[in-house]
């Protein structure tokens, strides 16, 4: 009997570590996609919108990284060290700090009338819209 029971016990652990590290897997694909969508979208004048997006774990940041990224690349690789990370499921934030990061979500540039974060998010949830 407490061999049954042991087995029991180790199949349901194996099962839960595996949900756990295909969530974490899925969780680290729609942050990625959130990043990239969100800092690609971001008007670029000198840069400094588009490189002013950070990535934080279970909490909002209020860092506002320095200098300028008008290709987003190092935006975007520096969210990456942090999602990759990941080694359990955990509330990733992809946010920005900036004064006028509103603004310019509220369709302030031509170069992204309907925001970056709206549109992004509104594209990930089509994503996953059948999952229901």
């Amino acid at each position: 009997m407490a061999n049954a029971t042991q087995f029991s016990i180790d199949l349901e652990r194996e099962f839960v570590e595996e949900v756990e590290d295909k969530l974490t897997l899925v969780l680290q694909k729609i942050a990625m996609e959130t990043l990239s969508r969100v800092v690609l979208r971001t008007p670029v004048d000198s840069g400094r919108a588009r490189g002013s997006w950070v990535v934080s774990l279970e909490s909002p940041t209020d860092e506002v990284p320095a200098g300028v990224d008008p290709g987003g690349a190092a935006t975007i690789n520096r969210g990456s060290s942090i999602i990759t990370g990941l080694h359990e499921p955990k509330v990733t934030y992809v946010q920005s700090n900036l004064p006028y990061i509103n603004r310019l979500e509220n369709g302030w540039s031509g170069q992204a009338p309907n925001g970056m974060v709206a549109v992004t998010v509104a594209e990930i949830e089509t994503m996953f819209a059948r999952i229901d």
